[in-house]
């Protein structure tokens, strides 16, 4: 399906053990997290479950290491301040990995919910598009000529919360680190100049590349945070190709589909229902262009 020039652009952006289970020290009551981001060398945004009593001076233990809540909730979201700096480096024997919650089932390996790009931790979700590319694949694609660079967007809030408002106008976007390095930059430029195709792995990036547009299809390199919804009537400059999975209903994600496919992507829809394709995380993805 890719052609000798395509140019791959995918997310290597590591899924940290970021769901931390723990109780309340006043009450012992179960509290548990999930990390978003790192604010501070101490101070984190979580998600935390259940939110609603929780207050600041609030103070929580994870098998040994205590956290403060230093914020009020919003829509779930705490701040928590950490006593340690060195969380992260201890969150692999003290977290766990963060799947879907409507992933039932046991992974044996941890690595299965990581992509063979993963290299930068910071995510507390997984660019599942990037889950269907092996070794052999992408030495299939280089022996082709399909070329691969890779962008960082470290997946948060923005990316899985649902909306909840009835006007996709109203959805109000949070924002994510993400970066461009100087090298993707020039690949895109070049493969552009050869009237080749830029083939993005994952709405993800799809929203790095496209929040950095310069014209033309073009790119600016750099770390920068997005808060960019894409939706119909967007603008979408540099992304040819997309590699998907399929998504539900009431996300931005299916409306970023919509942005990117047109009216088209109910058609391909109705048949990926009809042929039982898999949708979620670990289901199957599509190919999709960009509409006209």
């Amino acid at each position: 399906m890719l052609e000798p020039g395509d140019l791959l652009v995918v997310n290597n952006t590591r899924v940290r053990a970021a769901r931390l289970h723990g109780s309340r020290k006043d009450t012992g009551g179960k509290i548990e997290l999930l990390l978003l981001e790192r604010l501070e060398p101490t101070r984190w945004e979580a998600l935390a479950r259940p939110s609603r009593r929780l207050r600041p001076g609030v103070r929580i233990e994870f098998a040994g290491v205590l956290g403060e809540v230093v914020s009020d909730p919003n829509e779930g979201r705490v701040e928590v301040k950490f006593e340690t700096e060195d969380l992260d480096a201890i969150l692999p024997g003290l977290g766990h990995m963060p799947l879907p919650p409507y992933f039932t089932g046991h992974l044996p390996d941890d690595d299965r919910y990581q992509t063979m790009f993963a290299d930068v931790a910071g995510s507390a979700a997984a660019p599942t598009a990037g889950l269907h590319f092996t070794d052999s694949v992408v030495e299939a694609l280089s022996v082709r000529g399909v070329d691969v660079a890779t962008v960082d967007l470290h997946v948060s809030l923005d990316t899985f919360r649902p909306m909840v408002t009835e006007d996709i106008e109203d959805h109000v976007m949070h924002s994510e680190t993400c970066s461009i390095p100087e090298s993707t930059a020039v690949s895109i430029e070049k493969a552009k100049e050869n009237g080749s195709r830029v083939v993005a792995v994952g709405t993800t990036t799809v929203r790095t590349l496209e929040s950095r547009s310069a014209g033309a299809g073009l790119v600016e390199p750099g770390e920068h945070r997005t808060d960019l919804f894409l939706r119909p009537g967007s603008t979408i400059d540099v992304v040819d190709l997309m590699v998907t999975n399929f998504h539900l209903p009431g996300s931005t994600l299916l409306v970023l589909l919509e942005a990117f496919m047109g009216p088209d992507w109910r058609q391909v829809y109705n048949l990926a229902i009809e042929r039982g394709y898999r949708f979620l995380s670990f289901g199957d993805a599509m190919l999709a262009e960009r509409g006209v």
